[in-house]
Formats: C-alpha cells, sequence, structure tokens
C-alpha cells in the first residue's frame, strides 16, 4: 500500500541550530545542502525528480537534523569492544550506547516496525529491529541490514584539538572513534528503510542486527543469531554498512574481506629481571629469541608469510579486477599517513591492492614486560610478551592457520625458553558471489543519484566476522557491503573521522538498493 495524505511533509526550512545538536562542538558542514523546502505530496515530488534524488534529500534531512546530533552523544561514550574492557557489563558504557541507539531508532516513522534488545547471559546485546514488507515488497522476502555500535579503544596520537570521546567537526568530517566503525550504521539504516516509505518506493521485510562485539571478533554473535533464526530467515539481500571506499567521488562495493589469526607470544627465561652488566651475554635476551621465533612465520626483509597455511590461490578475476582499478586510481599507499621520505612494500599499485585483500600479513599491535623508557633501568627483563595480529585471505581456513602458526611458534623453542601462545583467536575471509544484474544496475544507479558516478567494486583488508558466518549460512545471498571509511579516515588509530557526505549518500544509496530489490 502506498502512503497516502500521511506521506504529506514538510522539510524543515533552516538547518539545525545549536539547540537542536546538543552541543555537538561544531557547525553543520556546508557539504550537507539544506533539503529544499516543499509542501506537497511527496509522490508529486517524486514526479518531479527522481526518487534517488529524493531519498537524498530526506538523508541529507535526517543527517543534519537527528543523526548528527546523536552521533556526537554517541562519540562522547567509551563504549570499548569487551575484549579491550572484562568489565564492559559494570563500567556500563555499551548498556549507555544501546539505549541511546535503541531510542533513536524507537522514535523513526516506520510503518510496522517493532525493536528490542536481545540478550542473552554473560553476553553483549543485538538490537533487533524488524520492519513488515512495504509497499509492492514480498513479505515473504527479507533483507537483512548489519552494523556494530561497540568501538576500538582509544589509540595515542589524536592531534590537537581532537580525541577519541571528544566530537569534533571539521571541514565536513565528523571526529572522534567510532563514528565511522559503525556507529552511523544503525543511524543509515533506519534512515534509509524510513526513506522509501516516504518517498512512496517499497522494500521486502526488513531486519536490522546492531552487534556489540564485532571489534572483538564478534564472539557474541553466533549465540544471538542461533537464538534469533527464525526471525531472521533466510534473506536474500544482506546489506552491511562497515566496510571502506578508495575515495569519496563513487558508491564502494566491497568484493572480499580477510580473515584473522590473532594470539599473545610470550617469551620467558628468568623468574626476576637481573641487572644487564651480570646478565648480558650470558641470560639470552627474550626480545631476540621472540625475534627469532618470528622468523618462522614471517621474512623479515620481505614481509612474506612463510607458512603454506596461510595463503590461497588468488581468483584470476580479482587479479584482474585489481589491475583494472590500479590503472584507473591512485595507489593504496597514497592515502596512508607516510613520515617524509618512507615508502610502501611495494611501489606497484595493483600488487598494493593485491598484498591487502590476497595475501597474509602480519603486525604486532602490543607488547607487555617492557617498562616505559623513562623508567628503564640497566636490567635484563625476565620476559617479553607480544601481541600478534595475522591476516589472512578469503578462504584461508582460520583454524588450520591458527594451530600452523601455534605449533611453529612454540615447538622447539631456543635456550629452553618458556614460550606460550595464549588468548588465540581466528576468524574467516569472505569472498562475496557475483552481483546479479539487478544488483549492478541498482548500484550503479544509486552512486550515480549520489555522487553522479557509476558504483566501483574492491576488495577489503579488514575483517567483518559477520559476513563469513552470513555467507556460509545464505551462499545464495547477495550482498552489499560498503561504508565510509576511506582515505584518511583511519579507523581504529587517531584522528578516525567519518566524512558527513559520504554517509548521507550511503544512506540514500541502501534506499535506492532497497526499493530495486522490492522491483527486482
Amino acid at each position: 500500500m502506498r502512503p497516502a495524505q500521511s506521506a504529506l511533509r514538510k522539510c524543515p526550512a533552516k538547518l539545525p541550530s545549536e539547540t537542536a545538536l546538543r552541543n555537538c562542538p561544531a557547525k553543520v558542514p556546508d557539504s550537507s545542502p539544506q533539503p529544499e523546502c516543499r509542501d506537497e505530496p511527496i509522490g508529486a515530488y517524486c514526479d518531479r525528480v527522481s526518487r534517488a534524488e529524493a531519498v537524498l534529500s530526506h538523508a541529507r534531512q535526517v543527517w543534519a537534523t537527528s543523526i548528527l546530533p546523536s552521533l556526537c552523544d554517541y562519540i562522547r561514550i567509551p563504549n570499548v569492544s569487551k575484549v579491550f574492557d572484562d568489565q564492559w557489563a559494570e563500567h556500563g558504557y555499551m548498556a549507555e550506547a544501546v539505549e541511546l541507539i535503541h531510542n533513536w531508532c524507537a522514535e523513526r516513522a516506520i510503518a510496522g516496525m517493532t525493536i528490542e534488545v536481545h540478550e542473552l547471559p554473560g553476553l553483549t546485546p543485538v538490537i533487533v529491529i524488524e520492519v513488515p514488507a512495504f509497499g509492492d515488497g514480498d513479505p515473504n522476502d527479507t533483507v537483512l541490514l548489519y552494523g556494530h555500535l561497540d568501538k576500538q579503544p582509544e589509540m595515542s596520537g589524536w592531534r590537537d584539538g581532537l580525541g577519541p570521546w571528544n566530537p569534533v567537526i571539521e571541514h565536513g568530517r565528523l571526529y572522534g572513534r567510532g563514528g565511522a566503525d559503525d556507529g552511523y550504521a544503525a543511524f543509515a539504516s533506519l534512515t534509509a528503510i524510513e526513506a522509501v516509505q516516504a518517498t512512496g518506493g517499497s522494500h521486502a521485510r526488513c531486519v536490522v542486527l546492531i552487534e556489540a562485539s564485532e571489534e572483538s571478533g564478534s564472539p557474541d554473535l553466533p549465540a544471538h543469531l542461533v537464538a534469533l533464526r527464525g526471525r531472521i530467515g533466510t534473506p536474500s539481500l544482506v546489506l552491511c554498512l562497515d566496510s571502506g571506499a578508495l575515495d569519496y567521488e563513487r558508491l564502494w562495493v566491497t568484493t572480499s574481506l580477510r580473515g584473522l589469526v590473532a594470539g599473545t607470544l610470550t617469551v620467558q627465561m628468568l623468574t626476576e629481571g637481573v641487572h644487564s652488566g651480570d646478565a648480558g651475554g650470558v641470560v639470552p635476551s627474550t626480545f631476540r629469541i621472540a625475534r627469532q621465533l618470528l622468523d618462522r612465520i614471517e621474512d623479515v626483509a620481505t614481509g612474506r608469510m612463510l607458512l603454506d597455511e596461510l595463503h590461497v590461490d588468488i581468483p584470476a578475476d580479482r587479479v584482474s579486477q585489481a589491475a583494472a582499478t590500479a590503472a584507473e586510481f591512485a595507489p593504496v599507499a597514497d592515502a596512508m599517513p607516510f613520515v617524509d621520505g618512507a615508502l610502501p612494500m611495494s611501489p606497484d599499485a595493483a600488487e598494493q591492492l593485491i598484498a591487502r585483500t590476497w595475501r597474509p600479513s602480519l603486525s604486532v599491535i602490543g607488547a607487555d614486560g617492557f617498562p616505559p623508557m623513562e623508567r628503564a633501568g640497566n636490567v635484563l627483563r625476565p620476559f617479553t610478551s607480544l601481541k600478534l595480529s595475522i591476516r589472512i585471505p578469503p578462504g584461508c581456513n582460520p583454524e588450520a592457520a591458527l594451530a600452523a602458526v601455534a605449533t611453529r611458534l612454540t615447538d622447539d623453542p631456543p635456550y629452553g625458553a618458556h614460550v606460550i601462545f595464549d588468548g588465540r583467536e581466528a576468524g574467516p575471509g569472505w569472498n562475496a558471489p557475483s552481483f546479479a544484474p539487478w544488483l549492478d544496475d541498482a548500484l550503479d544507479e544509486a552512486s550515480t543519484a549520489g555522487w553522479g558516478r557509476p558504483a566501483r567494486a574492491f576488495g577489503e583488508g579488514g575483517s567483518i566476522p559477520f559476513m563469513g558466518m552470513l555467507g556460509e549460512q545464505f551462499p545464495d545471498a547477495q550482498f552489499v557491503v560498503t561504508g565510509v571509511l576511506g582515505p584518511g579516515s583511519n579507523a581504529h588509530g587517531p584522528n578516525e573521522f567519518l566524512d558527513l557526505a559520504c554517509g548521507e549518500r550511503v544512506t540514500a544509496a541502501l534506499s535506492v538498493v532497497l526499493d530495486r530489490h522490492a522491483n527486482r
């Protein structure tokens, strides 16, 4: 049933006042133009302009008047993921973020919507939103929309005037931890559904899942999926807003994601620290032993991972896609904040795209056993602990990869050192199925309406464990994995930002895809 008199709406004539922004510490950026004021049935408006333009106007209005101030409030909440805060329930920050997003979603003007916070003992919650089919949408068909609300920890290095829990808007960018990765997802998903209905479009039954453990590898999500299996059903389309873009000039859709193998390597030689003048040259340094162990899994000269269990045969179509993208766009290394004179591992643009998507790589992301430098005496330390993060390509078996890494690091340790590899975790990568013709057309339409250019696809180097879970569970579904993490947005690092114009356009693009899916 199409909206009738209830669809008669007026756009606000002004951007939100400082009061409406609830003290968000900046103005709405100029890149988010005011929605055109109108006083006419939405159907007549859609006769004058395309529905794609109408949903973009709607998205801009909602972002300016409602999403932006709420995102500022969300950024202020230090709701780091559970792996970084084992007292997350006692601290209450996660519950505060859940309440903020739940309350915002509950106020949306969406026909038939139900919302609840799904809780299981000892686990982080999931916000579950169900919206019945609208317009010509099939009530027996389902679209699943996914996002998360937990955050990475603070990280040092934020520039003056910025901070992880301090929302600041500069030059059309909202700075602060978690806004782009991906606290905006719930707001954008509901606004996209609302825009479909407000502009007289159609959508199938929609289920929105916003989880709270993604930045920990989604350990709590499988139990929720089992409990919610009957409500989720069998989606034919999955929309995920936790990915990125190679530029801000078009809609980017992710074709693959890497998986993750991680753990903490600890090497111990002494029961206590000993003066280095006494022990140096007699007792092996635990740091040197750790370096030897890492040499077993990584070629230190090239960065190539040495274990066969970490590699896959790269599909020929992904290699050709990388070459085509590299020929048209700047190398991804150009967006990295290198110090003067520093160089990427490879100067070849196509190889950079393949390396960040289809090759395994090791990062040492944390260390323990080291005193701060200003407190470091001449002591040979008793142990060294290194937290390892290994990205693995799509199709790589994460459990087999983890087992191979653990065995290679701990077998026959040098000098009889005590070596353990604990805190282990593993998650799969994901390779998208080919886009159906209707979806290819819808993505180009959405991108052209929002950016004036057709959509492009690329492989992403990060992990979204949920995609691997869903890919196995729903092999026949179409997937649209997209997001606002473009050049410089620096998710997980200092100075993370969300490009607000990109957020508006991605929101509108979802609406176009939902409508085209319902009418495919």
